[in-house]
């Protein structure tokens, strides 16, 4: 990590390296609230894992499939269970006050989420604690990058009898009789639905694909106004790794200023260089990097642009920077050795990833007055909406989650997960 005040530290998961870190660079008053926060987190964190995702879903069978785990779930206190719905920032609000603690939790938060404390699920920090912060852990990561990911899905999705579809644009939803009947692709072709049509773009992107009148004006005013994250920066390079450290990092996290808030444009960098880990990514002697501003940069300032014009590619060499500089600080003479360089701004994600303004996804359901129960159900039949558009929003645990209640809701709840 690259943080204002410690300057570069090496920060590792696990029981208690970190307290080392606070020791030296902030003090007895940080230690001692990471201590208090992580007293306040087991109970927290044990009732984020005392129900596994699969045993929610969008229909009564809920009561059933629920019961399996009423034994493990009478032995977590109902207040604790109740705190999981809640903004995390109630945990720590006025237990924890010094200002390091607090601005680290509001950047852990916002790498899962997109947005600080205030505005982060505790279920989700209480299961980051519990795989995070516990004796000997360790991060995994997959052989073959995020690619290897993808091809293990595939893989998955092949055994039980699926197909992934390439090149095949959806333009619209089809609605016959009320209901969800399958998807027209551009050019024409159709593919129907005999159970649902389960829709992982973006909630902005999926409403105009559904025949005007099919869904009731209020609910599209009210989902059509979820909060919405900002896109990406990108910087992708190829380097030569001559001389480097063998003992090199795979990833940095760099924060410029606390006092702007980790939302803040162009604030936090997150910088992973994944050859270090597994050579198989580059070619021998090389290294590939991949710097990104976490779902911070503000489209607005690139909209309607022609991505063929010197504005756009000042613009580019301009918001690009923040994103060298926190690559030098891993490899002060990046620049030196780049052979490739590519870099993305919000209309490479608008683009490429056929999303509304490139955007990391929503936000706006979590509060201390609000409770919400997760449903990917919608008001037109056969239609369901998963994503990182929806509830529980952005970042990898929360999209696995919504995707996992709505395969559940559709398998009958007397068959097993």
């Amino acid at each position: 990590c690259h943080l204002p005040v410690a300057g570069s530290v090496l920060t590792t998961v696990g029981n208690d390296q970190f307290l080392d870190i606070l020791d030296e660079h902030y003090g007895q008053k940080a230690v001692d609230d990471w201590k208090e926060v992580k007293r306040l987190m087991k109970p927290l964190a044990a009732a984020a894992t005392v129900l596994p995702s699969v045993s929610i879903r969008s229909d009564l069978g809920i009561i059933f499939t629920l019961g399996r785990f009423l034994p493990k779930l009478i032995s977590v206190p109902l207040e604790d269970t109740m705190k999981l719905m809640k903004p995390f920032e109630i945990m720590v609000k006025d237990k924890i006050t010094d200002p390091f603690v607090l601005n680290w939790l509001d950047l852990m938060c916002f790498l899962l989420s997109g947005k600080p404390s205030s505005g982060t699920l505790a279920a989700e920090i209480g299961y980051m604690f519990e795989d995070w912060y516990r004796p000997n852990s360790m991060l995994e990561f997959p052989r073959g990058g995020s690619g290897a990911i993808i091809e293990a899905l595939v893989r998955g999705l092949e055994k039980h009898g699926g197909r992934l579809e390439l090149n095949s644009h959806v333009e619209k939803i089809d609605v016959e009789d009320g209901r969800a009947s399958g998807v027209t692709l551009r050019g024409g072709g159709r593919v129907s639905a005999t159970t649902a049509v389960i829709s992982n773009a973006t909630v902005w992107d999926t409403i105009p694909m559904v025949p005007e009148g099919e869904l009731p004006s209020e609910w599209v005013e009210e989902m059509t106004g979820t909060g919405e994250c900002g896109s990406f920066m990108h910087l992708h390079l190829g380097i030569d790794a001559t001389g480097l450290p063998d003992d090199l990092e795979i990833h940095h996290i760099v924060v410029n200023d606390w006092d702007l808030g980790v939302e803040a444009p162009q604030n936090v960098v997150l910088v992973s260089i994944a050859s270090v880990l597994d050579p198989s990514l580059a070619p021998e002697g090389k290294h590939v990097i991949h710097a990104y501003t976490p779902g911070s940069e503000p489209y607005s300032i690139w909209e309607g642009m022609d991505r063929n014009s010197d504005e756009y590619k000042a613009l580019k060499e301009e918001r690009s920077q923040v994103l060298w500089r926190a690559v030098e600080k891993a490899i002060p003479d990046v620049r030196d050795r780049v052979e490739i360089e590519m870099v993305g701004t919000p209309l490479t994600c608008a683009r490429f990833l056929r999303r509304h303004h490139g955007t990391y996804g929503g936000y706006g359901w979590v509060g201390n007055d609000k409770d919400v129960v997760p449903s990917p159900q919608t008001p037109l039949k056969g239609l369901m909406v998963v994503g990182d558009s929806n509830f529980p929003g952005p970042g990898v645990p929360a999209v696995a989650a919504g995707g996992a209640i709505a395969a559940h809701s559709l398998v009958p709840f007397w068959e097993p997960s």
